[in-house]
């Protein structure tokens, strides 16, 4: 059977998500919005992949803890898109509810690690 990482998978598919809302940002003329929402919506997925593959507790941490925090900011993006009406609130507000599940999932897991001695 499959070993699955439910972080890496959903990371995975909403970063494509942030890359098809990009893509429509920049029809509309929004390109610092849509480069930062680009750059930080694809970068929780990249930081969750490395985290997947480093050696120590510590590396393990500061990885998803980067990761984390782009997820913040790619909500702060999110955020700022749904009130200035730049895109319909209903198609933003299911890629903020990808978001914030990602942030679930992410706090749980430095939680988690946090709450061990670290080696």
């Amino acid at each position: 059977m499959k070993n699955e990482n439910v972080l890496l998978e959903k990371s995975y598919s909403f970063s494509i998500r942030i890359i098809k809302l990009e893509r429509v940002l920049n029809n509309k003329s929004e390109y610092h919005i849509s480069r930062q929402l680009l750059r930080s919506g694809t970068s929780i997925g990249a930081n969750a992949e490395e985290a997947n593959g480093c050696f120590t507790k510590k590396d393990f941490l500061s990885k998803m803890s980067i990761s984390y925090k782009e997820a913040r900011e790619t909500r702060y993006w999110l955020r700022l898109l749904k009130e200035t009406d730049l895109l319909p609130k209903d198609q933003v507000n299911s890629v903020l509810n990808d978001c914030e599940e990602l942030l679930r999932i992410l706090g749980s897991i430095i939680k988690t690690i946090k709450s061990k001695p670290l080696k």
